[in-house]
């Protein structure tokens, strides 16, 4: 394939290749293992496969994408446009041409095999204190003896019945106070908002005689996805919950590339806010919708992030998180209106943000140590969320120390030569037979192994596209254990006498998982990616047990949707973590989210929370002289020179050995070419 062709990249999937001048946007798709659905075969009658072209310079892409890239509008999209409505910005993939580089966002709405966001409610109970409080008064009509206004006497009765003084209310509800009033006969409902003991309490909403509805959002804003509970005020009962894609994706992977982009185009930073702030709309109607429940009746809602997706949803620029000292426009919790940050619920809804704890080491990470409270405990416990960027607590009610590392968007499936996201079709388990070398797997959307009875008819339905995260670790993990790589990640060339499943890839080898319709194969280069995002938070989490002076853990909680799906026993063979009793080590689901349920229930924890990220020290490792050898050492399987012994108590660890990068045994390592 000629440079000269065009670079594509396809959202949120991250999947890209070089196409020739005139392909279709659809063609390069099913090429590639993206799934866009075409019910009509290409005639554009379907209108099932739209997709979006993403504009402005994608630096860590080496991309500058255009609508200017793409063929016009021909006479099958007019003719489909004529019958049917196309949302402005969007284009038929099968009748759209690929002439220059492209980024194309595959919008979630349009697919059936969308990504699957596994954030789930908490079961945990919680008291009840949120700040919001419902009072029903009945108000005195007006006296021409006691010439006191319709909202004095209102406030006089909230004041009598409710013992509420000195109320300050909500600009937006003036005009309306009398007309509320009259038409409940007198008898009214008001919201009273109050977080902080002492403070003046708001009155944010105003309802015509009795009012029983008041409901709460808690959200976590991942980098990759967003996972919203729709929560009753009232019975602390959540009551719908639901996630979708971060559509920011589309701008860059990862953190950084985000950054990037803010960096360079112009209306980058407004790009991304719109976005995000669209998603959680989109998402709020959702749950609403699920649950029969008027937006108008939310008046709470409370928000986790990490920093960047922390200062892109209140619209702050990102930039100096991106650079040394990677100063944050604001650490601390956050409060303000939901209208003024464009969020379609009630206009006087108050909204709250935890605080960061560090540059990057956001508020989500200060949830997550909420919900599972190393501070509170006397064990030492380590609280992990391992995402684009890895965010790592430890400590115990002694002392608490916390960093994060650089991990990439490796674990999540991108720079992965058949690396996806978790939607049906992906690979999410894998096992190797240690003595014919021969694979078997479980794909989403299939409930049998791949040797069973069945599979193959059911697989058939969802296809097998790729291989998300989950399946990564397991997969380099079980090469390691059945001796296809050696401990320094290296392929092992001989083990192609053994087994036709190991290639000869240029100057590499790589492994042969499935040959199908999509070839999955697992690389020298995937092992190299894999191996650079666990020695970067091994190294991280290795840092913070040395400043805390101690050899061990005795507890390891994996944080975040991609946690809960991890193995524990093929996290530490990989040596993503320390070496733990493996009975220690607990998936806690998305900790982030359970922390932002605790704190609309209940405003205690608020207080608790922002007195406790005081107390925790931060660690910055890009300027610890000691991350670099850490990470060295962290490069191989499970790790170079740290023992394992309770994972060799249950897993046989191959004996160590060295091969060149060639995959040939005994040779010097040679040296990597400038390319």
């Amino acid at each position: 394939m000629s440079e000269r062709d065009a670079l594509v990249l396809f959202m949120p999937s991250g999947k890209r290749g070089r196409f020739a001048v005139g392909t279709t946007v659809l063609e390069a798709a099913r090429s590639l293992g993206v799934y866009v659905e075409s019910v009509c075969g290409g005639r554009a009658t379907c209108g099932r496969c739209q997709i979006e072209v993403q504009q402005g310079n994608f630096a860590k892409h080496k991309i500058t994408s255009s609508s200017d890239h793409i063929s016009p509008v021909g006479p099958k999209e007019q003719r489909y446009a004529e019958v049917r409505t196309i949302p402005e910005g969007r284009r038929l993939s099968c009748s759209t041409q690929i002439l220059g580089d492209l980024v194309i966002d595959v919008p979630q709405d349009t697919v059936v095999n969308a990504q699957v966001i596994r954030k789930a409610a908490t079961d945990r109970l919680f008291d009840r204190n949120p700040a919001i409080q419902l009072c029903y008064v009945e108000v005195d009509e007006p006296d021409m003896h006691k010439p006191h206004g319709d909202l004095d006497r209102l406030n006089l009765m909230l004041e009598k019945d409710w013992g509420w003084t000195d109320i300050l209310v909500a600009q937006h509800l003036l005009p309306d106070v009398q007309q509320t009033l009259r038409k409940g006969n007198w008898g009214v409902t008001a919201a009273i908002h109050r977080d902080l003991e002492g403070a003046r309490p708001n009155l944010i909403a105003l309802w015509p005689g009795l009012h029983n509805e008041a409901y709460g959002i808690a959200c976590d804003i991942g980098s990759t996805t967003i996972a919203m509970h729709l929560v009753s005020l009232l019975s602390g009962r959540v009551i719908a919950s639901s996630g979708t894609s971060n559509p920011q994706i589309r701008f860059g992977e990862d953190l950084m590339s985000r950054v990037s982009y803010v960096m360079m185009n112009p209306d980058g930073r407004e790009a991304m806010t719109k976005a995000v702030r669209q998603a959680i709309n989109e998402l709020t109607v959702k749950v609403c919708a699920e649950a029969k429940v008027d937006p108008n009746n939310i008046l709470d809602a409370v928000f986790v992030a990490n920093p960047i997706m922390h200062h892109l949803f209140l619209g702050i620029d990102p930039t100096e998180l991106g650079q040394a000292p990677f100063a944050l426009a604001v650490s601390g919790a956050v409060h303000t209106w939901s209208r003024e940050i464009d969020l379609a619920i009630n206009r006087g809804a108050r909204v709250y943000l935890l605080p960061c704890i560090a540059g990057h080491v956001g508020a989500d990470a200060a949830g997550a140590t909420l919900s599972e409270g190393p501070h509170r405990q006397d064990r030492m416990m380590l609280l992990v969320d391992v995402g684009t960027n890895a965010e790592i607590i430890l400590g115990n009610k002694e002392r608490v120390v916390a960093a994060s590392s650089p991990t990439g968007p490796a674990f999540e499936g991108a720079e992965i030569s058949s690396g996806q996201r978790a939607a049906p079709g992906a690979i999410e388990r894998v096992r190797i037979d240690p003595q014919t070398l021969e694979p078997k797997f479980r794909v989403i959307g299939v409930d049998k192994w791949s040797d069973e009875d069945g599979f193959a008819e059911q697989a058939e339905n969802v296809g097998i596209t790729g291989i998300c995260g989950s399946a990564i670790i397991e997969v380099v993990a079980e090469m390691y254990l059945c001796g296809i790589i050696s401990e320094d990640g290296v392929v092992d060339g001989a083990m192609a006498a053994r087994s036709a499943r190991v290639l000869e890839n240029g100057r590499t080898f790589s492994y042969l998982l499935h040959d199908g319709a999509q070839r999955i194969t697992v690389t020298q280069n995937d092992v190299r990616a894999i191996q650079l995002a666990k020695a970067a938070l091994y190294a991280g989490i290795k840092l913070l047990m040395e400043k805390q002076g101690i050899g061990t853990v005795d507890c390891i909680r994996f944080a975040g949707a991609f946690g809960s799906f991890i193995d524990p026993k093929y996290a530490m063979v990989l040596g993503l973590i320390p070496d733990c009793n493996l009975a220690e080590v607990k998936a806690v689901g998305n900790a982030a989210g359970t922390g932002a349920l605790m704190t609309l229930l209940n405003r205690d924890y608020r207080r608790e929370i922002e007195q406790t990220i005081k107390k925790i020290e931060k660690i910055e490792t890009a300027l610890e002289p000691r991350f670099q050898e850490l990470f060295v050492h962290a490069m191989a399987l499970p790790n170079k020179v740290d023992s394992f012994p309770h994972l060799a108590s249950v897993v046989t660890l191959p004996e160590r050995r060295v091969l060149s990068e060639t995959g040939e045994a005994g040779g010097r390592r040679r040296r990597r070419s400038r390319d």
